[in-house]
């Protein structure tokens, strides 16, 4: 079974980091960063700070983890963390130099539920689970900061 972590990474101002992906013939969409847990990583934890290494060159406080998804075939476990420095230009994940793969965009979204009702969050469980958090005060990122 394939293994995903992904976070939700928020910033000092209240907002989260979002990647907008733009690809040929689909509506653009909005995802998490974060990806596949690799043989050498020693833990989902470490697979998320080296795939937010690799994405936006940032370093996360991991607060949580917030949700977990299953399907036949994968599992994604979403973090709820803190994160203070990023920075897309020099993000280094093999992703993006993938022919065909479209493009990757770093975007602050506020942390509101009209932020979110702003962007097509994907996968549409984790949009709902944090619509249902964030409507209910409920998120508990105050804890780190």
């Amino acid at each position: 079974m394939i293994e995903r972590v992904r976070a939700v990474l928020v910033t000092a101002d209240d907002t989260m980091l979002v990647i907008r992906r733009t690809r040929p013939g689909i509506p653009e969409y909005w995802v998490l960063p974060g990806g596949v847990v690799e043989p050498g990583d020693e833990s989902r934890e470490a697979a998320l700070h080296r795939e937010i290494h690799e994405e936006i060159v940032g370093k996360a406080n991991i607060v949580r983890l917030l949700h977990t998804m299953e399907t036949d075939d994968e599992r994604q476990f979403f973090y709820l963390a803190r994160i203070a420095t990023w920075s897309f230009d020099d993000r280094t994940g093999p992703e993006f130099s993938a022919e065909g793969r479209g493009e990757y965009a770093l975007e602050e979204v506020p942390l509101t539920l009209e932020g979110l009702d702003g962007i097509d969050l994907k996968p549409e469980e984790i949009a709902h689970v944090l619509r249902g958090a964030v409507g209910a005060g409920s998120l508990g990122v105050e804890a780190s900061l």
